[in-house]
């Protein structure tokens, strides 16, 4: 992932959260993320792991691998994640940023055009940026109008032609059907934002991952991106 980062030469690097909770390597993780991103976000899972959310209120495999990211977990991998927030703002970029939405920036899924639409007339800026759900998407709000799509491998938006919300997708556990790690690259002077996909070692991760005695269905839902 940070190789194909590396290829485009990105003036700066943005995370929206979620870095453990699901994956075998928290520590590198979160010692990755930290060197490199210029602003990186809290998720819910974040949150979960540091004990900052209860975890009844995750699924039962997630809470399971909170439970052992929260005994593996090292201090340094602690302190960064407790000084994250779960949103933020970019003014020099026109971006606001969220974990999950603006009206509920940990737990709300954006994936329906009412809270996409919800999402953008809660807020100002050109570029609105969410995570949570997986999903690529795109929304973009022009005279009230609304038009949302799935953002696919590949797919182009002209950043110009409205307010525009976007969901890159995941690095480690997209769930669009594509098993690929999935990013945005977005270039304000020509106005524009591109979906990127790229191919990891995802048997490696699964190993990895059943190795550590975490359950099953977190290695098994990587092979099929959902």
């Amino acid at each position: 992932m940070f190789a194909a980062l590396d290829d485009e030469r990105p003036d700066i690097v943005w995370c929206l959260g979620d870095l453990v909770g699901y994956g075998p390597r928290p520590n590198p993780c979160c010692a990755k993320v930290a060197a490199r991103a210029d602003l990186c976000l809290a998720g819910n899972h974040d949150l979960g792991v540091l004990g900052t959310l209860p975890l009844d209120e995750f699924s039962h495999e997630a809470a399971a691998s909170a439970l052992w990211t929260q005994e593996v977990l090292e201090e340094d991998a602690r302190d960064f994640l407790s000084g994250l927030s779960p949103e933020a703002e970019a003014p020099e970029a026109g971006a606001e940023l969220y974990h999950a939405s603006p009206r509920d920036p940990i737990w709300e899924y954006v994936l329906d055009a009412g809270s996409m639409r919800a999402s953008l007339e809660g807020t100002t800026a050109p570029i609105v940026l969410v995570g949570h759900s997986h999903v690529p998407l795109v929304a973009v709000l022009e005279d009230s109008r609304l038009r949302a799509d799935h953002a696919a491998d590949g797919t182009e938006v002209d950043l110009s032609e409205g307010r525009v919300l976007m969901n890159p997708g995941s690095v480690g556990q997209p769930r669009d059907g594509d098993p690929r790690a999935a990013f945005l690259l977005i270039d304000l002077d020509e106005k524009r934002a591109s979906f990127r996909r790229v191919d990891y070692p995802i048997e490696r991760t699964q190993e990895e991952i059943r190795e550590r005695g975490l359950p099953e269905p977190l290695a098994e839902r990587l092979g099929h991106g959902i």
